[in-house]
């Protein structure tokens, strides 16, 4: 394979981006807007080819010009691909077209970057997918490089995701979930009417509930399958608008458990669709803990309350990215009196990493597009990924240390702090032992940062910079900070 490091890898990722721009608009009598889409092929003797939509012909993807007009006879074993749009995976063209996945395979390329996922909820992720499965490692592209391919492809994106609600497209494709079939012994009464109309409501959708356009909808995002005459409820179908989800998936809801300062604790279960969890979570928390929660969201006080937007973004988080093949679990909520923490059973979707999550720099993926699909409806979840930016960003703007992400098998778990100090006391009584009062002090502004350098640290403590290296050694043994090299100033990570 061709040898590039960090630095050329962004360098190739950057000309996707530029060759994506010249895609050649296509005009076509339905009014459809096509993709803009660059595509950069890494030889493994170092030449490089780009190639874009409609570069040769109208309509042509970018990625049948690169590997069938370009090298059609040209051997590509060991190259490197970067595509600023999800390969189309198998059946999702119209035979005998080749989907733009199994070229990629059969010429024989080991290793893909992908920009964005399809947009398109029954066939998001299943070219990433099919890719894996055959051996192909997966990447994703820069987060900020991923947003730049959204701007550019805005009209294209806003088009396919009405379309997505709308209209139904013949064509088969891979399954990455069971729950994509149909439900054994379900039906269209399953359905809770309540959780329809809320849906129908907030997202402001025309067709009334139960008429053949509103189940056509249903149809179109997988959320209900056709055999002969009958319409029937898929798994996922039941989980978002079902009475009752749990009768048929136990791992199905979410629990919720508050730890009280006296040493007594509550639960609850809901098991409620899950599209009316968090509304319902909410109104039990702030009945429960009405001093706890700043409903008012962003206002800043001399000690801030933790947004419950926060609380309500990382549990739609859990509900929607999870992984539902694990029976054994199921979502949860833990609140103490310094932390909120939620639980999602399963890792990360491939190939984000846990690592990625917790440096906040993980791409925009959803393991499951048809949850996900619906939750953006609702304006509940951004269109895709995994809302970091904006859980980092809410707890910087009034205050607060950090969310922190760790894996704690089976569960991927994600801490948000209730206060300052919190970040402090959860360190345990050993550590605190052995921090003197300044580097307490220190290390609570030091939560809420991501990377810091010593003399940042120093003016930010208001303390001389010897102190504050000292104070930096001590964090380093304990593992709460590491060291990183970028060139002339030593920033350092924080990792607790």
């Amino acid at each position: 394979m061709p040898d590039t490091t960090k630095h050329d890898i962004r360098k190739f990722m950057e000309l996707a981006i530029e060759v994506m721009r010249q895609s050649v608009f296509e005009p076509r009598p339905d009014g459809k807007i096509t993709p803009k889409v660059g595509v950069v092929l890494v030889k493994k003797d170092g030449t490089v080819e780009t190639a874009y939509r409609g570069e040769l012909r109208h309509g042509d993807h970018a990625e049948f010009t690169l590997l069938e007009r370009k090298n059609r006879s040209n051997k590509l074993d060991g190259a490197i691909m970067f595509a600023t749009l999800e390969p189309c995976a198998p059946g999702a063209r119209q035979h005998p077209k080749t989907d733009c996945a199994e070229r990629i395979r059969l010429a024989r390329i080991k290793e893909v970057w992908v920009g964005i996922q399809d947009p398109d909820p029954k066939v998001a992720r299943k070219g990433l997918v099919y890719l894996e499965e055959n051996g192909i490692v997966v990447h994703m592209f820069d987060r900020d490089l991923q947003e730049v391919i959204e701007k550019e492809n805005r009209e294209f994106l806003r088009q396919a995701m009405e379309r997505a609600g709308a209209i139904i497209e013949k064509k088969k494709s891979g399954v990455l979930s069971s729950l994509e079939n149909k439900l054994p012994a379900a039906k269209l009464a399953d359905f809770s009417e309540e959780a329809l109309v809320f849906y129908r409501t907030t997202a402001q959708i025309p067709d009334k509930v139960g008429t053949e356009e509103f189940n056509r909808r249903f149809l179109q995002q997988g959320l209900l399958k056709e055999e002969g005459k009958y319409l029937f409820p898929t798994g996922f179908g039941i989980l978002l608008f079902g009475k009752e989800p749990r009768r048929a998936m136990q791992q199905a809801g979410l629990l919720a458990i508050i730890h009280y300062p006296n040493g007594k604790k509550e639960r609850n279960e809901f098991d409620e669709p899950i599209v009316m969890i968090p509304g319902l979570l909410e109104k039990w928390l702030i009945n429960k803990l009405p001093n706890v929660f700043d409903r008012n969201k962003m206002q800043r006080e001399e000690q801030p309350a933790l947004p419950f937007e926060m609380v309500r973004e990382a549990v739609v988080n859990a509900l929607i990215h999870r992984d539902y093949s694990i029976k054994g679990g199921k979502c949860q909520v833990i609140v103490t009196e310094d932390t909120v923490t939620v639980k999602s059973p399963g890792g990360p979707p491939s190939p984000i990493t846990v690592e990625q999550l917790q440096k906040f720099t993980a791409p925009m993926l959803s393991r499951n597009p048809e949850l996900h699909f619906v939750f953006a409806r609702l304006d509940l979840a951004e269109e895709q990924g995994l809302g970091l930016s904006s859980l980092r960003d809410k707890a910087k703007e009034v205050g607060l240390p950090l969310p922190k992400y760790a894996w704690e098998a089976p569960y991927l778990v994600l801490t948000l702090y209730r206060s300052m100090d919190a970040a402090r006391r959860v360190l345990g009584s050993q550590v605190l032992k052995s921090l003197s009062k300044a580097e307490q002090k220190g290390w609570q502004w030091l939560s809420t940062q991501e990377t810091i350098t010593a003399s940042g640290y120093a003016a930010a403590c208001s303390i001389p910079k010897r102190t504050a290296l000292n104070h930096f050694k001590r964090f380093s043994d304990l593992g709460l900070i590491c060291r990183i090299d970028t060139g002339r100033s030593t920033k350092y990570e924080i990792t607790k």
